[in-house]
């Protein structure tokens, strides 16, 4: 048997990281099996489905490099895979259960359903759900209010009573993850409305029958979904059909204990991506969130995750996503990126910071300026964990920094006379950086400072604090020779003199 998975989501909302999650294990459990990933669009809820809901899910998993092996974009031996094209087969077997005697023709109208839940509510009642009003009208009054033209959904009857052994109607199935699993009938949404008025079908109906004739053998939905499946299975045998092996993944929750939403942080990948995630970052962490792979391992290719993915490695428990490890992974990811890689990646934040200017043609760089950015990578690659860090810190780079106050150039324990030796002494020293024009190693450099150091019997960092300022703006910054190197002589003694002048003027 060739495992068939899918992901099925409604183009409602922007996709989150939970349903991200959810279409990753499908994804992975697919590649570890040697089977195929299906994307199926369920948008008959059209009164809230909107293109631009569906062009963030193209988009999304673009970014994420998750492809599926069928789809809406991609043709496939059951097409169509959006369900507002499916219509007719849904209402066909929708008339198959009628035929049956398992659904039945509701002629409720929404003002009858909303005063039964009115009246319960006023008479605090326990009873929750559709009254079941219409489950027994005989075919000669239904047929009757069919021709009257009366609006009417199909319900599902739900069995009630087991006659086998005479006692209140029981469903059973086996999830992959959490064993056997018994619900009482009594305990599920009262007779659900299959078909709508409008010829559309709900969720429960167009689901059951689309991974039916779509042959998906195994079902991998979040945990959220669980009181459904009793409904599902319930349907799976009023068809006469075998269902699918369900397995409900764990929830992914805050670290308050609650479903993890958009007051934990950010919950859409729109907003991850914004705030200058990797994608593969993202994936590394959200396939470890509540799936076990190897131990002492925590970086894993998306290879090595479809390699390693099955359903028994997943647990029980809820998973905590954890922002601050997402970030170390982040990091990490940053860090093994290419100069180029990473330029690339982050150069969409350094047009947004107005790293090359403003104006008109800011979003445009120059070959000279995409050459020092590319090579300023090296500065801020250890220290940047998310993608707008790299040019936030780089802007001494690309435009002259303001001279900060003369304090910010004195050595603990110094003073404004000694700073501006030491700044003097540093300015001498930038000829040798650039022998015969071109700059020494970041090591040489360096060498070159501590032998001055000790030739004038000074501290390595107060020789060091005075240039640094000058240099960059700030006592904190990217490795200072390296930032020499790169800004070149000219460069560096025409901020020198500003710092010198500003030193020796009081």
């Amino acid at each position: 048997m060739i495992t068939r998975v899918r992901y099925a989501p409604s183009p409602t909302g922007l996709q989150h990281i939970g349903g991200i999650r959810t279409a990753l294990f499908n994804w992975l459990f697919a590649h570890s099996t040697g089977g195929k990933f299906v994307l199926r669009l369920e948008d008959t809820d059209r009164t809230r489905y909107d293109p631009v809901f569906e062009q963030n899910l193209y988009d999304t998993f673009k970014w994420l490099g998750i492809y599926w092996d069928e789809g809406p974009d991609i043709e496939g031996p059951y097409a169509p895979y959006v369900q507002s094209q499916r219509t007719m087969m849904y209402q066909k077997h929708a008339g198959e259960l009628l035929e049956k005697g398992q659904a039945y023709r509701c002629f409720c109208s929404p003002e009858r359903l909303e005063k039964v839940r009115a009246d319960r509510e006023a008479e605090k009642s326990q009873e929750t759900g559709y009254d079941r009003h219409c489950r027994n009208i005989d075919s000669e009054e239904c047929e009757r209010r069919i021709k009257a033209g009366e609006n009417f959904t199909v319900r599902l009857k739900i069995p009630l009573n087991d006659p086998e052994n005479n006692s209140s109607a029981i469903t059973r199935f086996n999830d992959k993850l959490l064993g056997d699993i018994e619900w009482k009938n009594s305990d599920i949404n009262p007779d659900p409305v299959l078909l709508k008025s409008d010829g559309f079908p709900t969720y429960h109906l167009a689901n059951i029958v689309d991974d039916h004739f779509m042959e998906i053998t195994h079902v991998l939905r979040a945990q959220e979904w669980l009181s459904s499946t009793p409904l599902h299975v319930i349907l799976y045998k009023a068809f006469g059909w075998e269902p699918p092996v369900f397995c409900h993944l764990p929830m992914v929750m805050g670290q308050d204990g609650k479903k993890l939403s958009k007051r934990h942080g950010a919950a859409s990948v729109d907003e991850f991506r914004r705030q200058g995630y990797l994608a593969e970052a993202l994936i590394n962490y959200t396939a470890l969130l509540g799936c076990s792979y190897e131990e002492e391992k925590d970086i894993y290719t998306k290879e090595e995750l479809g390699k390693f993915f099955s359903p028994d490695k997943l647990n029980k428990a809820p998973a905590v996503f954890d922002y601050k490890k997402l970030e170390w992974y982040n990091g990490q990811y940053i860090r093994m990126k290419s100069n180029e890689e990473l330029a690339s990646l982050s150069l969409p934040w350094a047009i947004e910071q107005g790293l090359f200017g403003t104006g008109k043609d800011s979003d445009k760089t120059t070959e000279k300026e995409m050459e020092l950015y590319t090579a300023a990578m090296d500065l801020v690659r250890e220290r940047a964990n998310y993608l707008p860090d790299i040019p936030a810190k780089l802007g001494y780079l690309f435009s002259e920094p303001v001279v900060p106050a003369v304090e910010e150039f004195i050595p603990k324990k110094s003073d404004q006379k000694s700073a501006y030796a030491l700044l003097q002494m540093g300015k001498d020293m930038i000829p040798a950086f650039f022998p015969d024009g071109k700059a020494a190693t970041d090591e040489e450099i360096e060498n070159m400072v501590k032998e001055k150091a000790e030739k004038e019997s000074v501290k390595l960092g107060d020789l060091l604090m005075p240039l640094r300022v000058a240099i960059t703006g700030s006592r904190v910054s990217p490795p200072l020779f390296a930032s020499i190197r790169l800004l070149g002589a000219e460069r560096c003694l025409v901020r020198i003199n500003s710092a010198l002048k500003l030193l020796g003027s009081a």
